[in-house]
């Protein structure tokens, strides 16, 4: 068994005077893909943004390749894709320019990389369109390209499936699938019935994981 690249240790959260999860403890490791489920208000996207390190509203321990995190932030924002439930795409840029936007300051990609990435989520033809200009779904789409040029290990998705066709979704649920085939680790949440074969569970609610 690998080494966990992330380890959630007895955490708990609350909002508004409410428990939504508490004991919860998750290791995320190399070559898995793991979706975190439950019903609605039992802190899924809380959760993820808590391993994403986007929030602080929690106790407990989030440790990165065994460490506290906070030791080594720098190391796991590199090594982290995140991308939220609003896809981030700014409406007045093209996806060219949305894409180049997103993974700047990440690696050096050429053009012609990233309009291969937007081709590959069915946006031949619409590299140069301004965002305002398309549909919800191409718009996440826009942004589930840089799933395509991503080389970080560890990617936490929040409702990945959003707005994107029955092609689409067939489309994501193989490149998570391959992803975890080539060692990487994914964290996903969707209101899509996905059950996918050695995918990992985590639900909330229920307060345990599987």
């Amino acid at each position: 068994m690998s080494e966990p690249l992330l380890q959630a240790v007895n955490l708990e959260c609350e909002r508004d005077d409410r428990v939504l999860f508490r004991d919860l403890s998750v290791a995320i490791v190399p070559g898995t893909l793991t979706r975190v489920e439950g019903p609605n208000g039992t802190g899924k996207t809380t959760l993820l943004r808590i391993l994403a390190g986007l929030s602080d509203h929690y106790s407990g321990q989030v440790l990165w390749r065994g460490e506290p995190r906070n030791h080594r932030r720098e190391e796991f924002a590199r090594n982290l894709l995140y991308i939220g439930h609003k896809p981030g795409i700014k409406p007045l840029l093209t996806p060219m320019e949305n894409l180049r936007s997103l993974v700047s300051g990440r690696r050096p990609l050429s053009d012609d990389v990233l309009s291969q990435a937007l081709e590959g989520t069915g946006l031949a033809g619409f590299q140069t369109v301004p965002c305002r200009n398309l549909s919800a779904g191409q718009q996440r789409r826009v942004a589930l390209a840089r799933l395509l040029v991503s080389d970080e290990p560890l990617w936490i998705l929040d409702e990945a499936f959003t707005a994107i066709d029955h092609h689409g979704v067939a489309a994501l649920e193989n490149l998570l699938q391959e992803r975890a085939r080539q060692g990487g680790a994914v964290i996903v949440t969707t209101h899509h019935d996905m059950d996918l074969p050695d995918m990992k569970r985590v639900t909330l609610g229920g307060l345990h994981a599987g």
